[in-house]
């Protein structure tokens, strides 16, 4: 089953900013681990990353249009204030399950505690690096067998 896993604004810096909260590991590295880990439980990942709010639509409207099992979403700083990202996960008619390298309930800046996609989403996933994206992965394909 092939699902897409859409990272947002920043994560292609990944080992390079604050890399106290994200680490060392690369972008490329977050690739190649979703890929793995997606392909273990019978799922094909397209993994996608974009600075720019637009293309991240676009791409959620692109489940439209092509079959896709169900999304996995990293919106970066646009989980705290995307409405728009918020409206596109609501009209999806297959399971969205939001996911975050850290913890954003414990982050520094109280205006990063607050997601406004977290209620239109299957379930979320944060504070545990690469593995938050393990964690979803695992949810999604447990809910995808649960459809079948």
């Amino acid at each position: 089953m092939r699902i897409f896993v859409i990272n947002g604004p920043n994560l292609n810096l990944l080992g390079r900013r604050e890399v106290a909260i994200y680490g060392h590991k690369t972008y490329a590295d977050l690739e190649a681990y979703i890929r793995v880990e997606a392909k273990a439980l019978g799922l094909s990942a397209d993994v996608r990353q974009s600075n720019h709010e637009g293309v991240l639509l676009d791409w959620l409207h692109e489940t439209f249009r092509i079959k896709v099992a169900g999304v996995l979403i990293n919106p970066g700083a646009l989980t705290h204030y995307s409405y728009a990202l918020r409206d596109a996960i609501k009209a999806l008619d297959v399971p969205v399950y939001e996911v975050h390298l850290s913890d954003i309930k414990q982050r520094e800046e109280t205006f990063r505690h607050h997601s406004v996609i977290a209620d239109v989403c299957a379930d979320s996933f944060s504070g545990h690096g690469f593995e938050s994206y393990k964690a979803a992965l695992v949810a999604l394909s447990e809910a995808l067998q649960k459809s079948e």
